[in-house]
C-alpha cells in the first residue's frame, strides 16, 4: 500500500500490517519487505545508527515498490523532519508526543501552506524528480502525507485528548517500553496502571476517529491487540525476527543430536 491507500483503509476502520527496520540497511531490504505482503514499514532513526544518507537510500529503494515508508526521527524536530519529507518519506511517526502545542508544531512541520509552513522543493526526490503544477503538488503531498505520533509517556497520555484536537494528526502510536518506563512500572505490561493508560489511548483516539497502532511480538498478540481496538499492526522488526527465527532453526538443527 502507498500512504494514501493506508489512511482510507484506516478510516474504513480496517486493519493494515508492517514491520519496523533498526539494523538492515541493505540494497535487498525494501524488495524482501515488499515480497512479504506487508503495507507499511518503519525505518528507526531514534534507537539505530542509520543516519540521513541511510534513511534517503532506503526510501529510495522503497517508494517504487507502492510500499509506504514511514520514519521515525530522533525527535520532534524542523531539522530532522524536513530532510525525511524531502527525500520521500510517506510519513512520521515521531517520538515522545506530549502536548498539543508540541503536536501543532509537528503538524506545521510535515504539510505546505495552507496547513502548514513546510518548507518547498519540488522537482526532487519526493515528487520523483518530476515537473508539474506546485499547488497539486502539495495538496496531494498534504493528503498523502501520513502524522504519526508516538504517546509514550504518563504525560502523552494525560494530554491525549488536547493532544487529538489538533487538526492533521493520522496515527496514533503506543510506546509501551517508553510508557511502561514513564509509568515508574518497567516492562510490566500486565500492569493495572499500564493497562488503565493503554485503555485511555484507546478510547480518546477512539472518539477522535484516529487509528492506533502498537508493535505486536507475536500473531497471538497481534491478534490481542486487534481485538482491543488497534488497526495500525507492526509484526515484530528485523532485529528480533532474525533472530528468533535463527535461534528457532539452529536449536531445532541441534536437538537432532542430542
Amino acid at each position: 500500500m502507498n500512504s494514501q491507500s493506508i489512511k482510507e483503509a484506516l478510516s474504513r476502520e480496517e486493519a493494515v500490517v508492517g514491520t519496523w527496520v533498526f539494523e538492515f540497511n541493505t540494497p535487498g531490504i525494501a524488495r524482501l519487505l515488499a515480497s512479504t505482503g506487508i503495507d507499511f514499514v518503519v525505518y528507526d532513526m531514534e534507537h539505530s545508527g542509520f543516519g540521513l544518507d541511510s534513511i534517503r537510500s532506503l526510501i529510495a529503494q522503497t517508494r517504487p515498490l507502492d510500499l509506504a515508508a514511514l520514519v521515525r526521527p530522533p525527535a520532534n524536530e524542523y531539522h530532522l523532519i524536513a530532510p525525511l519529507l524531502d527525500a520521500g518519506a510517506s510519513g512520521i511517526i515521531v517520538p515522545k508526543m506530549e502536548s498539543a502545542r508540541e503536536a501543532a508544531r509537528f503538524v506545521d512541520t510535515c504539510r505546505y501552506f495552507p496547513d502548514g509552513h513546510r518548507g518547498a522543493a519540488f522537482s526532487v526526490a519526493h515528487d520523483d524528480f518530476l515537473p508539474g503544477d506546485v499547488t497539486g503538488k502539495m495538496r496531494a503531498a498534504n493528503d498523502a502525507v501520513i502524522c504519526g505520533i508516538l504517546i509514550e509517556t504518563e504525560r502523552g497520555v494525560k494530554n491525549l485528548d488536547k493532544i487529538l484536537d489538533v487538526k492533521g494528526i493520522d496515527l496514533v502510536w503506543v510506546g509501551f517500553l517508553d510508557l511502561s518506563l514513564s509509568l515508574r512500572i518497567p516492562g510490566q505490561y500486565a500492569h493495572p496502571r499500564f493497562k488503565k493508560a493503554v485503555r485511555r489511548i484507546l478510547q480518546v483516539s477512539k472518539a477522535h476517529k484516529k487509528p492506533v497502532g502498537i508493535l505486536s511480538t507475536s500473531p497471538e498478540q497481534a491478534r490481542e491487540h486487534l481485538k482491543e481496538g488497534f488497526r495500525c499492526i507492526s509484526y515484530s522488526g528485523d532485529i528480533w525476527l532474525l533472530q528468533k527465527a535463527l535461534s528457532e532453526g539452529v536449536n531445532a538443527v541441534r536437538s537432532e543430536f542430542l
